[in-house]
């Protein structure tokens, strides 16, 4: 039997080839897939907070990451998205998009040019602009998020969002993250410390 998808506010549907990618053969339902997705996401968190040696300011690490996360889920785990989606860059700009990104917050984390909080803010937002998985851009930016708060000796955001949360809470967040294109990143800073 094949498995139906429902797509929340702020997700990209994925195609059908995407999801036929699913490993795990016993999924039927969306309720399992999300279960099983949150399972993978939490080995991934074990695995990589509170290790120095993880950072998330490499073109790499951010795609090990998500490898880490949805490895035993999609079999395009940690590879870039190859379509353009209704969100996102240029799927032939991924690459380059995240080594700057990573590039310029290494810089700015380095340089001191703001607070941690602001720093890490933008990160996600633009990580999750940036959309370069097919699946699971907002939870890997998320944890990428906390990994650098982490790295740096700060503590982890409040999220409080996963991918069944409240439609409040997530629309939220899309809120915030939508203030965040126009460079109003007071909605985000206050929500990812609420």
């Amino acid at each position: 039997m094949a498995i139906k998808l429902r797509f929340g506010l702020g997700q990209t549907p994925l195609t059908q080839e995407e999801i036929e990618a699913l490993i795990p053969t016993h999924i039927t339902t969306q309720g399992e897939l999300d279960q099983w997705e949150a399972e993978n996401i939490a080995e991934a968190e074990t695995h990589t907070l509170g290790s120095p040696a993880f950072d998330p300011l490499s073109n790499d690490n951010l795609r090990t990451l998500h490898k880490l996360m949805f490895n035993r889920t999609w079999k395009w785990a940690g590879e870039y998205r190859l379509r353009n989606t209704n969100f996102g860059v240029d799927k032939a700009q991924i690459s380059v998009s995240v080594r700057k990104l990573c590039l310029d917050v290494r810089a700015q984390v380095e340089g001191k040019v703001a607070g941690l909080d602001e720093i890490a803010a933008k990160f996600h937002h633009r990580l999750v602009s940036i959309h370069p998985f097919p699946n699971g851009n907002g939870r890997h930016a998320r944890l990428a998020t906390d990994l650098l708060l982490e790295l740096c000796g700060n503590e982890r955001f409040r999220w409080g969002i996963t991918i069944n949360d409240d439609r409040e809470r997530r629309a939220a967040y899309i809120t915030a993250l939508q203030a965040a294109d126009r460079k109003n990143y007071e909605p985000i800073l206050k929500f990812v410390r609420s």
